[in-house]
C-alpha cells in the first residue's frame, strides 16, 4: 500500500495506471490522501479498516481487489487461478459480513472468471482481462444506478428541500453521486438549492467527517447536529424528509444501515416525516426474509472510549459497538433503487424491482 498524487479532481476508487487507488476515508476531513492497493492484503486491510466505507463503494473495491488478486498469482493453469480466486473471494468476504455488496461483487467476479474460464480458447491472461472488464462493468453500473436513484428521489420530494440524512451515503460510498445524496448532487446540476441536516453519526463520526466535507464540496448548504439532536429538529418542523443509504435490504424491506438509522427513523414516524431509503439492487438481498437474519457486525471498544483525539471513557469499561442496526419496514416510506420507489407491501415491490 502506497501514497499516490493526489488528483486534480478528487475520488472514491479508481482502476488508474494499471493500480487500485482510493481516497483514505480516515484522514477526512483534514487530509485528502490518495493509496494504490497493491495485493490482496492492502484490499483486506482497506475494506476492515474503513479507508474505504459504503455499501456500494466496497463492492467496487472488492471487485478491483479480485483483479488485483489474480495479477499477483503465480499460477500455470487456469484450474490454479479459479482455485486461488475463490479462496481471494473468501478472505475479501470475511472483511466486513454485513454490507451484501461485498459478497454480491465477489461472487459475481467469480462467476464471470468461471465462465470465461470454461471457454475452449480460455488462457489465464483472458481470463484475468474478462475480471478487469467486469470490475470496470460494475463500477460504471453503479455509477448509472446512483443517477437514477437521485432522479427517482428528485421526483418524490417534490418541493421539499429540507433533508435530514444519518451516516454519509454519497459520493463517498460509491463510484459517483451516492444513494442518499444522490438527489442532491443531481438536483445541484440542474440549479436547485437544499437545506442538510446532517448527523455527527457516532461512534466514528461518518457525518461530521465525511457527509459534511462532501456537502461543502457540492455547494449545499449544511448544518451538523449531534445524533440525539434530531427530535429536535423534526419536532420543530425543519425536516421536510430523511434519506439514508443501506448495507442490506431483506426480501420484505427491513433495512440493516449504519447504528442510529433506527432511531431517526423512529423519529421520523413519530413526526410524520417520510422516510426514504436509497440503495442500489445489489443492496437487496432476496435470498434473508427479515431483518432478524442479518449478521451485524460488532467492532473493536476503542472506537466508542476515544474520539477527539483523546480518550473519552473509562479504558476499562464494558462496551457494546455494533457497526450497524435493523430498521422494520414499518418505519420505510419508500426504497428507492435505480428502477424507481418501492413501496409497501415490500415482499411484493422489492421482487418486482428484479423484473
Amino acid at each position: 500500500m502506497q501514497q499516490v498524487t493526489s488528483p486534480a479532481e478528487w475520488f472514491t476508487v479508481r482502476w488508474l495506471d494499471e493500480r487500485l487507488v482510493i481516497i483514505d476515508q480516515r484522514k477526512l476531513p483534514e487530509e485528502e490522501v490518495y493509496l494504490s492497493l497493491d495485493d490482496l492484503e492492502d484490499v483486506f486491510t482497506a475494506i476492515r479498516m474503513l479507508m474505504v466505507r459504503g455499501a456500494p463503494a466496497i463492492g467496487i473495491v472488492a471487485a478491483w481487489g479480485m483483479v488485483v488478486a489474480a495479477q499477483g498469482m503465480s499460477v500455470t493453469t487456469i484450474e490454479q487461478l479459479l482455485k486461488g480466486l475463490e479462496e481471494a473471494g473468501r478472505y475479501l468476504i470475511s472483511a466486513r459480513p454485513t454490507a451484501v455488496n461485498l459478497s454480491w461483487a465477489v461472487n459475481r467476479m467469480l462467476g464471470a472468471a468461471r465462465e470465461d474460464g470454461q471457454q475452449p480458447s480460455a488462457t489465464i491472461h483472458s481470463v484475468i482481462d474478462r475480471l478487469h472488464r467486469e470490475a470496470q462493468a460494475i463500477q460504471s453500473e453503479d455509477e448509472a444506478a446512483s443517477y437514477a436513484i437521485g432522479v427517482h428521489l428528485l421526483d418524490l420530494l417534490g418541493d421539499s428541500r429540507n433533508i435530514l440524512t444519518h451516516c454519509n451515503a454519497g459520493q463517498l460510498a460509491t463510484s459517483r453521486y451516492g444513494t442518499a445524496l444522490a438527489p442532491l448532487y443531481v438536483g445541484v446540476e440542474r440549479g436547485m438549492k437544499f437545506h442538510v441536516f446532517v448527523d455527527e453519526t457516532r461512534p466514528v463520526l461518518q457525518g461530521a467527517r465525511l457527509t459534511a466535507w462532501e456537502l461543502q464540496r457540492l455547494g449545499v448548504e449544511a448544518t451538523l447536529i449531534c445524533d440525539n439532536m434530531a427530535a429536535s429538529v423534526m419536532s420543530a418542523g425543519k425536516v421536510n424528509a430523511v434519506i439514508v443509504g443501506a448495507d442490506r435490504i431483506t426480501a420484505n424491506g427491513d433495512v440493516a444501515n449504519k447504528i442510529g438509522t433506527l432511531n431517526v427513523a423512529i423519529l421520523a414516524d413519530h413526526f410524520h416525516v417520510p422516510f426514504y431509503v436509497a440503495a442500489p439492487l445489489s443492496t437487496i438481498d432476496l435470498s434473508i426474509a427479515t431483518g432478524d437474519e442479518i449478521p451485524i457486525e460488532i467492532r473493536d471498544k476503542e472506537e466508542v472510549i476515544s474520539g477527539m483525539g483523546r480518550v473519552i471513557a473509562p479504558r476499562d469499561i464494558d462496551v457494546y459497538n455494533p457497526a450497524f442496526d435493523v430498521t422494520p419496514n414499518e418505519y420505510v416510506t419508500a426504497i428507492v433503487t435505480e428502477k424507481g420507489a418501492a413501496l409497501q407491501p415490500f415482499t411484493q415491490s422489492l421482487r418486482e424491482q428484479f423484473g
